[in-house]
């Protein structure tokens, strides 16, 4: 077995950076699918390069593994910091808050920047038969405004909020939400009263094609399995998944977008 395997079989956290994947030829060859077809494609080939690039040494090795291609990173620097937009959208699939500290820290780190202009929270959906409440935001946004007054973010929004919701949390926010995302396959057009209360509230309504939940736990066990070339991966479970875009202001366009992605396993 390889160092690189025994590694991953000793590891109890994995932290995945798949680098830009604008530029990443293997993944650009591929028709583009869902974001959930792009995520599980990202998490395979980052896993596949780096175990058959990444050289460790295990007396050195803790029980987290970094996963990241050296050369795929998007470290910005500060001459260019001013003429790009960094935005991010963070996937949580449980509901530990202390997850979006840790992802919006290792999104600044990676990227070389001291502050995420925005980030849109989409959190685990609520329990089995209850609705989403008001109650179910409330942890993770107060510690998204704990990043805004720690200036780690600029600003913050929110996913799937209908009128009442989003008048609820704006209502009771601190810091108020600066945009909401709207699914376009649960809706073709923008509810009026959104949009109207959107405008009221100068809060930007903008689009997605993300599923409710971005990746099951099957899809990212085969992504695992097929990137490790079948190691033990059933004990594996994903925490959360932070997606990056950097635009260059001035044209608009998407100079570098990737994924961060964090998991867990479980404890036998």
């Amino acid at each position: 077995m390889s160092v690189n395997a025994k590694m991953f079989n000793q590891a109890k956290t994995l932290r995945l950076h798949t680098g830009n994947i604008v530029n990443r030829s293997r993944i650009k060859k591929k028709c583009p699918g869902s974001p959930s077809e792009e995520l599980q494609d990202c998490i395979q080939a980052t896993l596949s390069d780096w175990f058959s690039q990444t050289k460790l040494n295990i007396e050195n090795f803790k029980d987290t593994l970094d996963c990241s291609i050296p050369e795929a990173t998007d470290a910005i620097t500060p001459e260019e910091r001013e003429e790009l937009k960094v935005s991010a959208k963070l996937f949580l699939c449980e509901s530990d808050k202390s997850s979006i500290k840790e992802a919006v820290n290792l999104a600044c780190q990676t990227l070389a920047v001291s502050q995420l202009d925005s980030v849109i929270i989409a959190p685990p959906g609520p329990p089995e038969g209850a609705t989403q409440a008001l109650a179910h935001l409330q942890p993770a946004w107060e510690e998204l405004e704990a990043l805004v007054h720690s200036q780690q973010i600029a600003a913050i929004g929110t996913s799937d909020l209908d009128k009442d919701l989003l008048e609820q949390l704006y209502n009771w926010a601190q810091v108020k939400p600066s945009s909401n995302q709207v699914n376009l396959a649960s809706c073709c057009v923008m509810p009026p009263d959104l949009t109207a209360f959107a405008k009221e509230f100068d809060i930007q309504l903008l689009t997605h094609n993300d599923a409710k939940e971005l990746m099951s736990a099957a899809a990212f066990q085969q992504a695992l399995q097929e990137g490790t070339q079948d190691l033990s991966v059933a004990d594996w479970r994903l925490e959360w998944v932070l997606r990056y875009s950097i635009i260059v202001k001035s044209r608009g366009i998407i100079k570098s977008k990737g994924y961060l992605v964090s998991a867990r396993k479980a404890s036998p």
